[in-house]
């Protein structure tokens, strides 16, 4: 009986257990190519009969065609409606459990505050009979807050520590680095989307300072994760899949936000190194499929897509561009503040802390609570704060007293210092191990700024109202409106701690509805960019890459000015193509940790370069003979056809560039002879290869663009080296080449305060200079 056919899919699955390491996409590509190539010729098997007549395989041919070109969209719609009915879900327990931690309502315990006084007006709803607060005194309800906050953090911890670990933080650097091609086995799996769907209403609820919106993105992407493994045609190609999981992300933000468009530029903008237009428009269907079901469901009982849509229907004033612009500043600078120490809260976490993150959420939940029951601003969930801080003044927006005169110098410090204290609960709390984003808290920060500042610019108004700055303003209508200001501090803060712009816009846009303050978000977006780029901060997400040492390549490009040769590997695990045998194979293998090794010639000196073979690919070789007949340690390993030393490289496609499904059931067989185990079939004799006179850049150019795992370095046919993506972080990170000191380098807030008296005192004494020489 001979032995199993060799199949590609089966190796692939082999392959998908190696865990950390990347992905091949060169060598996908060459698989997904030879699946096409086999449904090609089995169509064309199905084909009409004599005299073009109709039979019953060409029907089923075609049928099963049409069924292959409709099932990516029929999954992108699937993929989109999971996610906006499990986005619905969380959004109505989070709410709920947001609520209880102050009372509950008679008439049904299941109802929140704001669904048991649906018929009391406004945001305060203390007046509401069915609304039964837990306590008459303050000091119990305090207590009772506390004690709810705590719970809820405890048993969200409690639950990511001990089912799934990988259901902490964000997740959002992580899927950047797997749609780069990075494996994390279990990342995206059930267990993962389960206990994040359970702890992240929970976590939003305990008070802790973090948002929903970083961890809704993944959980997306493990609902197209999970739904893509269900059909064939994705799961045994990880291209594909990776697409699916891209237009997940899309639908994530736009089910965060209510912003469909939005969740397209973000998924283009943040999340993936290449974008085709196929995967744009698979992203925009599935956004718009999750915001549609997540409209449907309606989850606010209010017709809108989240909880702090608003609309503004006053324009705005050209002297407004002055306060414009300090909102800009402000959310370059709390990026740059955020990012610096968020980091250095990174690393003591990680040397003291990381056997303790049940012990640290209960505690920051505590001290959270603690700390805001007492201001109003900190109290409420930040989305509700932002839904109060977002209206204007008219139409029932006087809630807190946020628009009374007499009331404005006590909201301002209320204001301030909910900014102050949150900045520093979101330093300490992201990166916690509960699901935590980071989106609405910075969001939240840039409102309660913003509308600070808008209630110190209404209160300059009603000082001087025939000020000349003023002197636009149309009389009997309000000039300036406090909602807008906390609307664009918002937008300031999220785009200075992520470091994108264009997917911002789009957000606030869509968001408010209000055209026309597309340009005042865009001047202080831009503001907020130039602050980020002069303090050289990066976004959070790529520093947490960077923090853990995941192969991720940034997108701009550097000019290093030094040559591959540099970054190669030198000291090679090379296998010759004749004279080992399997005892030798397997030592080299459990000696060496590397993915692949190259096959060099046998013979003295050079090393001259046949091909490459995958470590994979040798186990499955040894495995499969070793089920076949028995093998003994001093069986020869053949590694090149026969002929390889008289003949030249043959460039023809054929198994050495992959396993392809075609092979006859013999061909297994025909590896074991007398001679010993032939590899050769499994060995890549063209795989990228450059010189290593070329430029670094040009080579990361190759990573980013063609995906290889590794690129061999050769010199007129001599193998001189390998080079990863991995030796490419390893060679920017201790070399640190020439590209632009960084903040720290700078001398952070110190240097850069002597960078500008520098400048400022060279500029006077120039100007002094060219003045005495005018004089002369």
């Amino acid at each position: 009986m001979p032995p199993p056919r060799l199949d590609d899919d089966e190796l692939e699955q082999i392959r998908r257990y190696e865990d950390f390491t990347t992905i091949d996409w060169i060598q996908d590509s060459m698989l997904e190519r030879n699946r096409r190539l086999k449904d090609a010729r089995e169509m064309y098997a199905l084909r009409r009969g004599p005299r073009e007549r109709i039979t019953l395989p060409w029907l089923w041919g075609q049928v099963r065609k049409a069924v292959s070109t409709g099932q990516s969209w029929f999954v992108v719609s699937l993929v989109g409606v999971c996610i906006g009915i499990n986005a619905a879900i969380i959004s109505i327990v989070t709410e709920w459990l947001s609520d209880i931690k102050m009372g509950y309502c008679s008439d049904g315990w299941w109802l929140n505050q704001q669904f048991c006084c649906w018929e009391i007006e406004g945001e305060e709803v203390d007046g509401c009979e069915s609304w039964r607060p837990w306590s008459t005194v303050t000091f119990a309800r305090w207590i009772i807050f506390i004690m709810f906050a705590s719970t809820f953090a405890f048993i969200a911890s409690h639950l990511v520590r001990n089912l799934a670990r990988y259901a902490a933080g964000s997740g959002i650097s992580e899927i950047k680095c797997i749609l780069a091609g990075f494996v994390m086995q279990g990342f995206l799996g059930f267990a993962t989307f389960f206990i994040k769907s359970i702890t992240l209403p929970l976590v939003i609820a305990s008070g802790l300072s973090v948002g929903k919106e970083g961890p809704s993105v993944h959980v997306a992407c493990c609902i197209g994760w999970l739904v893509a493994g269900m059909f064939e045609k994705f799961s045994r190609s990880q291209s594909k899949t990776r697409e699916i999981i891209t237009a997940a992300s899309a639908a994530g933000v736009a089910v965060a936000f209510g912003s469909p468009i939005g969740g397209v530029l973000f998924s283009i903008e943040e999340m993936s190194h290449t974008f085709s237009i196929k995967t744009m428009w698979r992203s925009f269907f599935c956004a718009l499929m999750a915001t549609f079901t997540l409209s449907a469901m309606n989850p606010f009982r209010t017709g809108k897509l989240v909880l702090f849509q608003v609309t503004y229907d006053r324009d705005w004033h050209f002297f407004e561009v002055i306060f414009f612009v300090v909102l800009g500043i402000f959310g370059g600078l709390y990026g740059a503040f955020v990012v610096k120490f968020n980091l250095q809260v990174a690393a003591f976490r990680r040397k003291h802390l990381a056997n303790h993150g049940v012990a640290e959420a209960v505690t920051l939940a505590t001290l959270t609570a603690l700390i805001g029951y007492y201001n109003r601003f900190l109290r409420l969930d930040m989305t509700s704060s932002m839904a109060i801080l977002f209206r204007e003044c008219e139409g029932g927006g006087n809630v807190y007293n946020l628009c009374q005169s007499s009331a404005q110098w006590r909201i301002s410090n209320s204001l301030f210092l909910a900014t102050v204290i949150r900045m520093g609960l979101v330093v300490i709390t992201y990166g916690c191990k509960v699901p935590a984003g980071i989106f609405v808290p910075s969001m939240a920060i840039g409102a309660t700024f913003g509308r600070m500042v808008g209630i110190l610019v209404k209160a300059l108004h009603q000082a001087h109202p025939h000020s000349g700055i003023f002197k636009f303003c149309t009389p009997d209508v309000p000039c300036i409106t406090p909602g807008t200001y906390a609307f664009l501090g918002a937008a300031a803060a999220l785009s200075g701690v992520m470091r994108i712009t264009v997917t911002v816009v789009v957000i606030m846009f869509e968001l408010t509805g209000a055209l026309t303050y597309i340009l005042p978000t865009m001047i202080v977006l831009l503001v907020t960019k130039a602050v980020g780029d002069f303090l050289g901060t990066n976004g959070i997400a790529d520093e947490m890459i960077r923090f853990n040492g995941f192969p991720f390549l940034e997108k701009e490009d550097h000019a290093y000015n030094v040559t591959v040769s540099k970054v190669m590997r030198k000291d090679l695990h090379t296998i010759p193509d004749t004279g080992m045998c399997v005892k030798d194979i397997e030592a080299l293998m459990a000696s060496a940790d590397v993915k692949g090794f190259p096959v060099v010639a046998a013979a003295d000196g050079p090393k001259k370069f046949i091909g490459f073979i995958d470590r994979t690919e040798i186990r499955y070789v040894l495995e499969r003979v070793r089920n076949s007949r028995e093998i003994h340690w001093d069986t020869p390993c053949i590694f090149s056809p026969p002929d390889s030393d008289t003949e030249p490289i043959d460039m023809d496609p054929n198994p050495s560039l992959g396993v392809e499904e075609e092979f006859q059931e013999g061909f297994f067989a025909s590896t074991l002879s007398e001679h010993g185990i032939n590899f050769s079939p499994w060995v890549n004799r063209i795989p990228m290869t450059v010189s290593p006179q070329l430029p670094l850049e040009i080579v990361m150019q190759l990573f980013k663009r063609m995906g290889p795992r590794v690129i061999l370095v050769e010199d007129h046919g001599i193998l001189v080296g390998l080079v990863t993506v991995k030796d490419v972080l390893r060679f920017i990170a201790t070399e640190k080449p020439d590209h632009g000191p960084s903040w720290d380098e700078r001398g952070g807030l110190d240097g850069l305060l002597e960078e500008a008296w520098t400048w400022a005192s060279g500029a006077v004494y120039r100007t002094i200079s060219w003045s005495r020489r005018l004089l002369r």
